[in-house]
Parts: structure tokens; C-alpha cells; sequence
């Protein structure tokens, strides 16, 4: 599933490929990915790309006047083909492009959804969905998550994958992240201190990076699909291990609030009830 710095590594290689194009034309293949009416979403057609943006998992397509806002979800993917002839079943839209080249968003699973929109209605769409800051933005503040979150009673885990916590964090990170700070996934959030928060945002902030720098995971089935494979899978120390990649114990996979999750039995402690 892309989280934070897949996404990142599709914007960065959309840039990078496409630059500044405008899209000529659109074909929508499969309805239900568009998340408005068609006369709306064709907006996009003959605006210029302008910027190559994102926020949290969100990819942002920023033009003259609208805003093309990609989720990805489980497995939506993008190719860039020289032919207007979708690229297998699973491509669903085809943006024609003014270089005579197309962009191809494939999504096996179907469940990506894209909106087109006013620019200067996109900070309140992205506000409506409850996000909290991007996760890598550096104003992040420890002090203040804990004064928001510290009461909750809910499972650390359940509280990373929250989206109105930190923007972007998904599975594999938050697995990634309580094995960082060493605490148990199921640790309550009620239980963790002020230096907690501060060790949770800090991993938070040298995973996802590191991953961006090594272009995000492969894991499963994704890609970012233009070239670039990431190779943080081979930096993981706790997700999809067998055996701890720090001390070579045990790596125990159960479910947590309905996610497969994994911890080293070892390494990672259930933090108790303050006194």
C-alpha cells in the first residue's frame, strides 16, 4: 500500500518525467475512481501542470485553475506510455498529454479515487478530511501531539495509522516506528509520556525519510511504476520479518484493531500505567 514516501517517490518522479505538460485530454475508464461528476473532473483538460504537490498520502496535481487530488489507496499506480491503448484490464484513466505521450493510472483493486477541484478550495478539501500536519513537516510539534492524544486509551499502533494524528504513516511504518522506539504496538497511548511522543516523532521523521531516500517499499504489489524501485524493503527491521534484524529474537505477527502487525517480542515493551 503506498504510504507517505511512496507517494513522495511518485511526485518527485512525475516531476521529474513530466514537468510542466498539459493535459490535452482525459479518458475515464472505470467511473466509480472519480469522485465527482465527469463534467467536473474534466476541468483538467487543457490546464498545465504547474506543480507536482502532496500532502500525507494525497498526490496534488496543481495547474493554472484547478487541482487534479490523486489517493492511490491500496494499489494505484501510474505509467507514462507513448500509446493511448491502456496498458492492461486495470487502467482506468488515461490522461493524453500535450507531448503526445499518456499518463496511465492503474489500480487493480480499484479502490484510488481522484477530484478535481478550484485551487483555492484545496487547503479546506484537505482540512475536511481531518488530516494532521504531513508527517515529515518540520514544525511538527511532540509537545503538542501529546497534549492532544495522551488521554486516549486507544492502542499506540491504532493511533499512528490515525490520520488526523500525522499524515502519511501506514502499516509498514507504524510497525517500523513502535520497533524504533522500542514499545509494544498494543501499548496504550494513555500510558506513553511526553519523552515518548518526542522519540515517536523523531523516528516518525528518520524512517520516512530514510525511506524516501531509498525510494519508498516495494512490498507486495507495489511499484512506484516509473522506474524507480524502492529498496527501504531491505532496511525493514521489524515488518515482514521472521526473525528481529536488531538482536535476532523472535519476530511475532498478530492482528492489532483488524491490521496484521509485527514485534519483536524482545525488543519492544508494553509500556504500564502511569501511577
Amino acid at each position: 500500500m503506498p504510504e507517505l514516501p511512496e507517494v513522495e517517490t511518485v511526485r518527485a518522479t512525475l516531476e521529474a518525467q513530466l514537468q510542466s505538460r498539459v493535459i490535452e485530454d482525459v479518458n475515464v475508464l472505470w467511473r466509480k475512481i472519480v469522485d465527482q461528476e465527469l463534467d467536473e473532473f474534466k476541468r483538467i483538460c487543457h490546464q498545465r501542470i504547474i506543480k507536482y504537490d502532496r500532502y500525507g498520502k494525497y498526490l496534488l496535481f496543481r495547474c493554472e485553475d484547478v487541482t487534479l487530488i490523486v489517493h492511490l489507496r491500496m494499489e494505484g499506480k501510474f505509467y507514462i506510455l507513448e500509446d493511448e491503448k491502456p496498458y492492461d484490464k486495470h487502467v482506468h484513466v488515461i490522461f493524453k498529454l500535450d507531448n503526445g505521450k499518456y499518463l496511465q493510472y492503474h489500480d487493480t483493486r480499484k479502490f484510488g479515487r481522484m477530484k478535481v477541484i478550484d485551487n483555492d478550495q484545496v487547503e479546506y478539501y484537505l482540512q475536511s478530511k481531518n488530516l494532521g500536519k504531513d508527517a515529515i513537516d518540520e514544525s511538527v510539534d511532540p509537545l503538542d501531539l501529546y497534549k492532544k492524544w495522551h488521554m486516549k486509551k486507544i492502542h499506540l499502533k491504532k493511533m499512528l495509522l490515525d490520520q488526523s494524528f500525522l499524515a502519511g504513516i501506514g502499516n509498514i511504518y507504524a510497525d517500523e516506528i513502535c520497533f524504533s522506539c522500542g514499545l509494544d504496538p498494543v501499548s496504550r497511548v494513555y500510558d506513553l509520556s511526553k519523552k515518548d511522543f518526542e522519540n515517536i516523532v523523531f523516528h516518525t521523521q528518520r524512517i520516512l525519510k530514510g525511506a524516501i531516500a531509498s525510494g519508498g517499499t516495494t512490498i507486495r504489489s507495489y511499484t512506484s511504476s516509473l522506474g524507480v524501485n524502492g529498496l527501504f524493503q531491505l532496511k525493514l527491521k521489524v515488518h515482514a520479518q521472521k526473525t528481529c534484524q536488531v538482536c535476532h529474537g523472535p519476530v511475532e505477527k498478530f492482528i492489532c484493531d483488524g491490521r496484521g502487525t509485527y514485534r519483536c517480542v524482545r525488543c519492544q515493551k508494553k509500556k504500564r500505567r502511569r501511577g
